[in-house]
């Protein structure tokens, strides 16, 4: 059986391709931090706990191919690779930071599934304080 193109079918809707774009376990994460600055392979690795370095490449290269990031490999020994955004990805900004806010709102309504906040992670917004009580 022949394996099926990312793009070889068109489709259903702008929504559908929007996600085809972005989506992914990790595409979102990536595309988040990049937009306070450049960042190399490994810092990007740290993002994906879990994820194999093969995910990340795989993930990397489709946001390459895709016209997202753009990938800059400098001629030293060892190898040093920087991944930025493009123009394109710029336009994106708006919904990635609308995204995390609501992420943020989620959590925070229920409690009972509350995963470990890391606020001292690298990126354009940290999570909104919670308010203090006496």
């Amino acid at each position: 059986m022949k394996k099926r193109q990312r793009w070889s079918t068109i489709p259903g809707c702008s929504l559908e391709a929007a996600l085809n774009v972005i989506g992914g376990r990790w595409k979102g994460v990536f595309l988040f931090h990049l937009l306070d600055r450049k960042m190399r392979f490994n810092e990007l690795s740290r993002l994906a706990k879990g994820a194999s370095p093969r995910l990340v490449v795989n993930q990397l290269r489709e946001l390459e191919h895709d016209g997202l990031i753009c990938r800059e490999v400098f001629p030293v020994v060892p190898p040093k690779v920087e991944y930025s955004l493009t123009d394109e990805e710029r336009s994106l900004e708006p919904i990635l930071i609308s995204l995390s806010d609501w992420g943020y709102a989620w959590i925070e309504r229920h409690p009972f599934q509350k995963p470990h906040l890391v606020t001292d992670s690298p990126g354009p917004i940290s999570p909104p304080e919670a308010p203090r009580t006496p």
